[in-house]
């Protein structure tokens, strides 16, 4: 039996459930050291240090003139890829920059008293550095990830965007990513990886430029990397293993449940497929889908693991039950597949993205729809979001006031600085009454 079946009848069931899909968030402990190594190698011999490692796991015959990209290769590219597959990349790309464009936010200034002037600056951060994983030593390029990161610093109105991906033994970067980058009128390419590109990006070399935010997947290595840098550069979020959950009721297709189960579980070995459904028959009927299913699947093997080892087909008394459950699990990807499902999404509290009804699998939001796929996983979408335009942006406050303002309040402020101990400060004001 290639996946569990497990039941959940109320919160007295959740704790056992926790703490195995928990597991999954055990971190190597033997990679963070090697990743410091790295980290401090990088930041010293810069160039240097980036394509020694580069030749070490990834092209041995990398030259420091060749870790950039050059212009005329990225725009080769796209005379390199059939024409159909370009428009379809331009299509997926419309509709990202379409959906993105709504999350812009404004600057904003109100007076909300005479001489007091209060507002918000919104403004994009000057660099922002973009991981795009190789994919099977480069030759499953991963567009979509390129897209879904450079997209929206794009919206956000970045000025630079440095994107770093492993090259291939030869050197040369997929056809494909090099093609997506000038569809989009990207210049800045690197061929690193690892967490060797992520140093790079958070502290500068001679050739690649240091960002202010590092964005995109990676292997276990750079998301360590990502983890301990965060605070001197900004990150998107530290993603770990993709995971699915459905909600379903009998209207449900059990060979279309199955297809998104295993559209989850082929990613990796610790993904998770969870089925949650009041109608026992379905989950039978999926569970024979499953098998059926991944026996024809290339990558079959990473599948069965993850089926074996993180996924479920889960039954609930009813649905309400299965929605408490989901809002505990707070997946990364949670389809509503149910007769009605927009009388279920007031109901939603937490999940990185939702996919309503039968027509909605998953991959259209990977690939096409428009919404962000960088989304939170391990039950982090109990607070957090999927990367945005506003991961490239920064807040400043402004603050402007006059004579009269500190006439009237400034003894105020200076007695809130006195209860803290701060002289100076109360004096700041004072000197100006």
């Amino acid at each position: 039996m290639p996946i569990r079946t497990l039941t959940f009848t109320s919160a007295l069931d959740w704790p056992a459930l926790q703490v195995w899909l928990s597991q999954r968030d055990t971190v190597d402990q033997n990679v963070e050291p090697v990743v410091r190594d790295i980290l401090q190698s990088v930041r010293k011999d810069g160039d240097n240090a980036v394509v020694s490692y580069t030749r070490r796991f990834d092209c041995p015959t990398l030259e420091p003139a060749l870790l950039r990209v050059s212009s005329d290769h990225i725009h080769a590219a796209l005379h390199a890829i059939p024409a159909q597959d370009a428009a379809i990349i331009r299509e997926a790309a419309q509709h990202i920059r379409s959906f993105h464009e709504r999350q812009r936010q404004e600057s904003w200034i109100t007076t909300p008293d005479p001489g007091t002037t209060l507002g918000q600056l919104v403004r994009p951060v000057d660099r922002a550095g973009l991981y795009v994983p190789g994919g099977q030593g480069g030759e499953t390029p991963l567009i979509s990830s390129l897209l879904m990161n450079a997209i929206p610093a794009q919206v956000a109105g970045v000025e630079t965007i440095c994107i770093v991906t492993p090259p291939r033994k030869d050197g040369t970067i997929n056809p494909y990513l090099l093609a997506t980058a000038a569809i989009l009128g990207l210049e800045h390419l690197f061929a690193c990886g690892s967490a060797w590109a992520i140093a790079a990006l958070a502290y500068g070399t001679e050739t690649i430029p240091q960002v202010d935010v590092i964005a995109g997947p990676g292997n276990i290595y750079v998301t360590t990397a990502k983890r301990l840098l965060a605070g001197q550069v900004g990150i998107d979020m530290i993603a770990g293993p993709s995971e699915i959950a459905i909600l379903a009721d009998a209207s449900a297709n059990p060979a279309w449940l199955a297809a998104d189960l295993l559209s989850q579980a082929e990613h990796d070995a610790l993904a998770s497929s969870l089925l949650i459904s009041p109608d026992s028959t379905l989950l039978e009927r999926t569970a024979t889908e499953v098998r059926r299913q991944l026996a024809a699947l290339p990558r079959r093997d990473i599948a069965q693991a993850a089926l074996r080892d993180w996924s479920a087909l889960i039954h609930v008394p009813d649905l309400h039950t299965g929605m408490d459950l989901v809002n505990r699990l707070a997946p990364e990807h949670f389809e509503l597949s149910l007769a009605d499902p927009w009388a279920w999404i007031g109901a939603v509290r937490n999940a990185g993205a939702v996919f309503m009804g039968h027509h909605s699998p998953e991959p259209v939001g990977d690939y096409f729809a428009g919404p962000n796929h960088v989304l939170p996983t391990l039950s982090t979408a109990r607070f957090s979001s999927a990367l945005s335009v506003e991961t490239f942006c920064k807040k400043i406050s402004l603050i402007a006031t006059d004579q009269a303002y500190l006439t009237k309040h400034g003894a105020k402020v200076a007695r809130l600085a006195r209860l803290e101990g701060l002289e100076a400060h109360a004096r700041s004001v004072e000197h100006r009454l």
